[in-house]
C-alpha cells in the first residue's frame, strides 16, 4: 500500500514566545533594541520544525492529509504526527467520482499513542473498486492546541535550549555542540513517538 503524507495547514502561532526566549536568553528587553527579534523568531520556528520531527508530533494544532493508493487490509488506519483531534475519509471511484465515506462507520480513535481511524463493529471498507492511485484521502487535525500552554513542558524546553544555543552559535560547531544535542535529544526523547 503507498501512501503520501503532507501538511496542508500549518499552525498559526509558535509554541514559545518571542517574550519568554528572550527571557530564557536572559535578554533585557527593556535595554535590549530589537534589531535581533526577527532572527529571533526564526529559530523559534526552526527550533519547533526540528522538534516536531523528531518527536514525530504536531505541536500546534496543524491541518494534515494522508493519500493512501488502496484501502488497507486491517481494520485500522495509523495516523502520523499525534496528538489526533479529528479526522474524514473520502474516495475516489474508478469512474472519478468522489465519496465521503460515512463518518458512522468508522471511529476516530484520539486517545491511542498514535491516534488511528478504526472500522466500527461489522463494518468494512467501502467495497468500490477505486481509481488506480491516490484514491483515498484521510484529513486530519492534530496538534495539542492553538498555543503553546498545553505542549509537554519538556518539548517546550527542548525548544528554549535550541533557540538559546543556535542565537550564541551561530556556525557549525563540530563536536561542540554535543552537550546540547544530548540535553535536547533527552528531552524529547521521552514523548518521541517511534
Amino acid at each position: 500500500m503507498s501512501y503520501g503524507l503532507k501538511l496542508k495547514t500549518p499552525g498559526i502561532l509558535q509554541p514559545i514566545s518571542l517574550a519568554e526566549a528572550k527571557a530564557h536568553m536572559r535578554i533585557d528587553p527593556v535595554l535590549e533594541d530589537t534589531e535581533m527579534d526577527v532572527m529571533i523568531d526564526a529559530l523559534i520556528k526552526a527550533a519547533r520544525e526540528y522538534c516536531e520531527s523528531y518527536q514525530n508530533r504536531s505541536y500546534i494544532t496543524q491541518t494534515w492529509q494522508l493519500v493512501l493508493d488502496c484501502w488497507p487490509s486491517v481494520d485500522y488506519i495509523d495516523l502520523a504526527r499525534p496528538p489526533l483531534v479529528s479526522a474524514g475519509i473520502t474516495y475516489i471511484d474508478s469512474a472519478g467520482f468522489s465519496h465521503t465515506m460515512p463518518i458512522a462507520d468508522y471511529i476516530v480513535d484520539t486517545t491511542s499513542y498514535t491516534g488511528r481511524i478504526v472500522l466500527g463493529y461489522g463494518e468494512v471498507w467501502p467495497t468500490e473498486t477505486l481509481r488506480p492511485g491516490a484514491a483515498i484521502t484521510i484529513e486530519y487535525i492534530a496538534g495539542y492546541g492553538a498555543t503553546g500552554s498545553t505542549i509537554p513542558f519538556t518539548a517546550r524546553a527542548a525548544m528554549l535550549l535550541l533557540v538559546s544555543h543556535w542565537y550564541e552559535n551561530r556556525e557549525a560547531l563540530g563536536t561542540a555542540g554535543n552537550e546540547i544535542k544530548f540535553a535536547v535529544s533527552a528531552l524529547l526523547d521521552m514523548n518521541k513517538v517511534y
